[in-house]
């Protein structure tokens, strides 16, 4: 998505509430199954939507984060603690409690990372999420 500027400095991006990074984090995430799914199949989009399900639900993307994490560095768990922490007054539908909080915490990380202009190592990240969902 290198179309769309992102001009706000990485300290700026610090002082922005991890529930902001967690809402880019969730569109950015959500193009990357999206384009890899289609990138990967043939299927017509109910079945790329129902797939992508697989990947974007809460408890999927808790799953993948706590797979992660030997993965990632010690800046970024600690903006995974940040995300989880997070006071968030939205009332997940179809996930408990810890789930969603390590969602959001997993959303978090990817939003600060494309946030901060950090391409390569979401790339990596992202891949990553691929490997170790299959």
């Amino acid at each position: 998505m290198d179309f769309i500027e992102r001009k706000k400095a990485e300290e700026e991006v610090k002082m922005l509430s991890p529930l902001v990074w967690a809402y880019v984090g969730d569109s950015v995430y959500e193009m990357f199954i999206r384009v890899h799914l289609v990138n990967h199949s043939n299927a017509k989009p109910h079945k790329l939507h129902m797939e992508s399900i697989q990947y974007v639900k809460a408890k999927a993307q808790a799953d993948t984060l706590e797979k992660l994490q030997d993965h990632l560095t010690e800046a970024e768990k600690d903006i995974v603690r940040r995300g989880r922490n997070v006071q968030n007054h939205h009332i997940a539908k179809n996930a408990n409690v810890a789930d969603y909080a390590m969602s959001t915490a997993f959303e978090a990380l990817i939003g600060y990372l494309y946030l901060t202009n950090q391409d390569e190592r979401l790339k990596e990240i992202l891949d990553l999420c691929i490997i170790v969902k299959e």
